[in-house]
């Protein structure tokens, strides 16, 4: 079984506005809302690619009913805990002229002790030897800065295997607990070495390093120009591919559930990654956060190229 957790899903409104202009008059062309964090987008990534999963997270007031409505009228699996405090709405501006995402986030409820210890309870009673754990998305308030660190080291001894997706200082202390999987975008990989790696045999070494912490796999969003899988002895190299962009929210969390779909499904590194590049593409192809279809993925992979690195 695949677990997704978010400590802090949103209500996520996107609206694209023509011509985006700060301090003026500016009027939305169309607006959609979806039940959103990034682990709740990787769990409705992995319904499209035909993978249960059960998602994990705080819940709180009218929003984070609609959020747990969301996930038994899909399917999705959930681990509820409520909370006093509302679940956050997060703006998404999309501008197609001067093609820009511009992100508007509310900081989200306060975790209680207790709350925090419910849900940690929830997953001991579910996570088993062999399942995969995705710890993806910003840490609310009340949280401690050391939670994905420290969950990674409780589930790994519990002989389940986890991925990392998340930036900053969450980033730098949830590697030293040796995740399995982690997920930096280029962005992030240079804020976090405080680099600007362009070329690919750059990129690669620098992934490389993160072997060395007990890493068993690195994988690097390059945007448009695809990703970077890097393993023990292997680094594959997949091209981007071209399609038209409605909005880029969501697409790394969609390569996300690729990887861990794959995994489960027994697929090789290079369809997995394949299998990402495909959903991402897909994704960025659709507007707000919504999953895309299964046929678009399908199509989508046969065009995805892989080429090894040495």
């Amino acid at each position: 079984m695949i677990y997704t957790l978010t400590l802090n899903p949103a209500m996520d409104k996107t609206v694209v506005i023509e011509n985006l202009t700060p301090g003026g008059v500016n009027r939305i062309k169309s607006l959609r809302v979806d039940v959103g964090g990034k682990g709740i987008n990787v769990s409705k990534c992995l319904k499209s690619l035909g993978c249960d999963s059960t998602a994990a997270a705080f819940w709180g007031g009218a929003a984070g009913q609609r959020g747990i409505d969301f996930l038994k009228e899909n399917g999705i699996g959930a681990l509820s805990v409520q909370v006093a405090e509302d679940t956050r709405t997060n703006l998404k501006i999309i501008d197609p002229v001067r093609h820009e995402n511009t992100d508007i986030n509310e900081p989200g409820p306060t975790i209680s002790e207790e709350n925090l210890a419910e849900l940690i309870q929830k997953l001991d009673e579910s996570i088993v030897p062999g399942d995969i754990l995705i710890l993806s998305g910003s840490i609310p308030k009340g949280c401690p800065s050391s939670i994905y660190r420290d969950l990674i080291q409780r589930y790994q001894e519990k002989g389940a295997k986890v991925y990392l997706d998340v930036d900053g200082e969450n980033f730098r202390l949830g590697i030293t607990a040796a995740p399995a999987l982690i997920k930096p975008n280029i962005d992030e990989l240079n804020r976090h070495l405080n680099a600007h790696l362009t070329e690919v045999s750059e990129i690669a070494a620098a992934a490389k390093e993160f072997l060395k912490l007990g890493i068993e796999e690195v994988v690097v969003s390059l945007g448009g120009d695809g990703a970077l899988l890097v393993k023990e002895n292997l680094c594959l190299k997949a091209e981007g591919l071209r399609v038209p962009v409605l909005s880029t929210v969501g697409a790394g969390d969609s390569m996300v559930a690729a990887l861990a779909c794959g995994a489960e499904k027994g697929l090789t590194d290079e369809q997995r990654l394949k299998l990402a590049i495909a959903i991402s593409a897909a994704s960025v192809m659709c507007s707000g956060t919504q999953a895309p279809e299964a046929e678009q993925i399908e199509e989508l992979y046969h065009q995805v190229n892989i080429r090894e690195v040495n």
